[in-house]
């Protein structure tokens, strides 16, 4: 889809759809409105009629208005006159695109920057709009024997409004660029683990790598051992596909200038290893690997953008199998930072290898560093699926993260991660255990991963109630990209 902006009159414009916001109360929006007078109040007393309850997210689609040069207009419900919560905001788009992808009109001009949100401008608005047809347009068929090649969506939508667009056009690249990334993300995430396994990671980060101009580099077996990474190489030994440690940077400054980095875990699939899951939804540990792939769709986002910073992405990539190799519950580990571990449960695969990864990233000396996990189901019973849980050394980082989820709406929570929680995790024959009790499991992974982090600012994002959803719309979300994206941002931009 492309996407454009310009001052119009809606009711001039000829093309495939207009679409414009109504109120609970009957007040129209201004695009409505001179629909409405063209029409000599034909919206109007389609109202009166109560055909349509304007709720956020409901719709009326109406054809051959009167005095109107569009095929059809969509009068979009915006809720109870005065601001929209954002949410509210985001139900009225996605509801209004909906219809409009449903009419298969082939071009579409969309008149909701009018709306008041809040204190959100028209950047943030145009960028909600652009992401919300980006996510009705996502397909993932790759894999079908038939695929539906019928055009589903717009070819152009034009946003309207009447004052300059300079904010509303950076919207629209923030909105092109973040849906890239997310793509890229919900791709990796839903393709099958037969497939998608750690060479397949490294080489589309190598792909990813030539297109964008990253530097990167990729670390086999061999040199991970040089490196003593013995507590991520405990988890991959069960498994024939070969681990890889994958390593991209990003340069949108000075190369001097220390960068912030991400790491991501990349579980390719998680069969818990002799710590055997049960076989229910076990498929859905193809999306073990979701934080590996919101890495990849954030710098690939980043670099669209262009951003003016530095950014080390690290992707510890494995697999967890249960073979008569493969780690033990009491083994013992020595990671890469000296410290040993007594795995006293492999399904608690996800810290091994981080712990690894987060060693390694003090040598790029970052300014701040923000692994993604789907860590813990401990954290889908705290938080559910609507928010991922937010862990830190660290309460500026803290903060600036929370504040780049709720900008987004791809919201974290600060969680405690107190020494307290840490004394489970003692051992009587390593230096700590990769488990504590049951009680407090996303805490005391977190602080698992604590240990490791003492010489940067770190935040923890524990994303495995959010990474994907299951049930009939079974799929990869691409969280947390969007609050990743803004994270840096707002970094980029010195706030």
């Amino acid at each position: 889809m492309d996407f454009s902006i310009k001052s119009i009159s809606p009711e001039k414009q000829r093309t495939g759809c207009v679409v414009v916001g109504v109120y609970q109360s009957g007040k129209l929006s201004p695009a409505a409105k001179a629909l409405d007078s063209a029409s000599k109040g034909y919206i109007s007393e389609i109202l009166k009629r109560g055909d349509l309850e304007a709720s956020p997210g409901a719709t009326l689609v109406l054809h051959r208005v009167p005095g109107v040069l569009a095929e059809r207009v969509i009068l979009a419900g915006l809720g109870r006159d005065g601001n929209l919560t954002e949410r509210q905001f985001r139900d009225s788009v996605r509801g209004a695109l909906k219809a409009l992808f449903d009419t298969k009109a082939a071009e579409a001009v969309v008149m909701l920057l009018e709306p008041a949100v809040g204190g959100c401008d028209s950047g943030w608005k145009a960028e909600q709009i652009v992401l919300c047809a980006s996510e009705l347009d996502y397909r993932f068929d790759r894999f079908k024997g038939k695929q539906d090649s019928r055009r589903r969506t717009p070819r152009k939508i034009l946003l309207g409004q009447a004052e300059s667009g300079s904010a509303a056009e950076r919207g629209i690249e923030r909105g092109l660029a973040l849906s890239e990334g997310l793509a890229l993300a919900k791709d990796l995430g839903n393709t099958p683990p037969n497939v998608c396994h750690p060479t397949y990671l490294a080489e589309q980060a190598k792909a990813l790598s030539k297109v964008h101009g990253f530097k990167c580099q990729v670390l086999g077996q061999a040199e991970m051992e040089k490196l003593g990474m013995g507590s991520l190489l405990a988890v991959s030994r069960g498994s024939r596909q070969p681990p890889k440690l994958i390593v991209i940077q990003y340069f949108g400054t000075d190369r001097k200038k220390k960068p912030f980095a991400l790491v991501g875990k990349g579980v390719t699939f998680d069969t818990g290893g002799i710590s055997i899951k049960p076989a229910a939804e076990m498929d859905e540990m193809k999306y073990d690997m979701s934080g590996a792939g919101s890495v990849l769709g954030t710098m690939k986002a980043a670099a669209i953008l262009g951003l003016p910073i530095n950014v080390v992405g690290i992707i510890p990539a494995v697999e967890n199998m249960p073979d008569g190799n493969a780690s033990r519950p009491g083994d013992i580990a020595k990671s890469m930072s000296g410290i040993t571990v007594e795995i006293l449960n492999t399904d608690a695969e996800g810290r091994l290898i981080l712990c690894d990864a987060l060693t390694y990233a003090e040598r790029f000396e970052p300014v701040a560093v923000v692994d993604i996990a789907t860590l813990t189901g401990a954290c889908v019973i705290a938080l559910g699926h609507i928010a991922s849980g937010l862990f830190s050394n660290n309460d500026t980082l803290a903060a600036q993260l929370v504040a780049a989820g709720d900008y987004t709406g791809d919201r974290a929570w600060r969680m405690p991660a107190w020494e307290e929680y840490g004394e489970s995790l003692k051992s009587n024959f390593a230096d700590m255990a990769n488990v504590g009790g049951r009680a407090g499991g996303s805490i005391t992974a977190a602080c698992f991963l604590g240990r490791f982090t003492e010489k940067f600012p770190w935040a923890h994002l524990d994303v495995a109630g959010t990474a994907w959803k299951s049930g009939k719309d079974k799929g990869s979300t691409g969280r947390p990209v969007p609050l990743l994206l803004r994270y840096l941002i707002e970094r980029s931009a010195g706030r």
